[in-house]
């Protein structure tokens, strides 16, 4: 499908970004598993692939804001728009040789993100979308799941990890969620759940505290597939709090009663 000039934009250089993670993924294998050694490794695969992204980006668009996991914030000389970059969203599994990880690039306008790309370099996946023209998946057209009842579906979340203070939140979801679907769900890389969501292979997906740039691409992308996505405290806001819920429209009430429930 042909998109804006931006859109092209974030396809090349997410794909430029995936090639060098590809090539650093193959010789995590060859490393001994510490975090000293494969961890710095991974730190640098990471730096690397923000840098060539932001060479990309701002090299075609030099006025537009920065945000990214690995480096300082930017304004921009244009206050309306900014980038909003995750080089390696699923970095621990990048770091144990498990291929599910992904580089995510959004693009914000006037405080709405407009377009987004979820690319899963190590499987050729590349899922995208722009505000009003739809979601994508290489080139197929993507749509949320169609089922309705709960009992049938699939939810993914992250599940807190070295001892972060809303794990016990995290478990009261489960034991409210699980004995009402079909299962849940924890890959480690919150912009692919998102995706695949999108894609209808997950029902809903729901998470705290991440940062902008873990879900800022997801956003628009299963929305564009036809998914619902809010905040999951009703009227916060979704890349400032971290906190998400999205679904298809069927099981969107359903699942958000179970999590919301306290």
């Amino acid at each position: 499908m042909p998109g804006s000039a931006n859109l092209n934009i974030m396809l090349k250089a997410a794909r430029k970004a995936g090639r060098s993670l590809v090539k650093d993924f193959r010789e995590v294998e060859n490393l001994q598993v510490s975090m000293k050694g494969a961890g710095d490794f991974v730190s640098r695969a990471d730096l690397a692939a923000e840098q060539i992204l932001k060479d990309e980006l701002m090299e075609a668009r030099p006025t537009y804001g920065w945000l990214a996991e690995e480096s300082d914030a930017e304004a921009g000389q244009d206050p309306t728009r900014r980038w909003i970059v995750d080089p390696l969203d699923g970095t621990t599994n990048f770091l144990h040789g498990l291929p599910h990880w992904a580089v995510s690039i959004a693009l914000e306008h006037k405080g709405q993100v407009v377009a987004g790309v979820i690319y899963d370099a190590a499987k050729d996946e590349m899922f995208f979308a722009e505000k009003g023209e739809g979601a994508w998946l290489n080139d197929s057209r993507l749509r949320v799941s169609g089922r309705t009842k709960m009992i049938e579906s699939i939810f993914a979340t992250g599940v807190p990890f070295g001892g972060r203070s809303d794990l016990p939140e995290t478990l009261q979801d489960l034991a409210r969620l699980m004995p009402t679907c079909a299962g849940v769900r924890r890959w480690g890389s919150a912009a692919l759940d998102m995706a695949y969501v999108a894609a209808g292979r997950y029902e809903g997906f729901w998470e705290r505290r991440l940062n902008a740039w873990d879900l800022a691409a997801g956003v628009v992308i299963v929305r564009e597939a036809g998914g619902l996505v809010e905040p999951l405290a009703k009227g916060a806001d979704i890349l400032e709090d971290g906190d998400v819920i999205c679904a298809n429209e069927a099981i969107f009430d359903k699942f958000a009663h179970v999590i919301r429930k306290v």
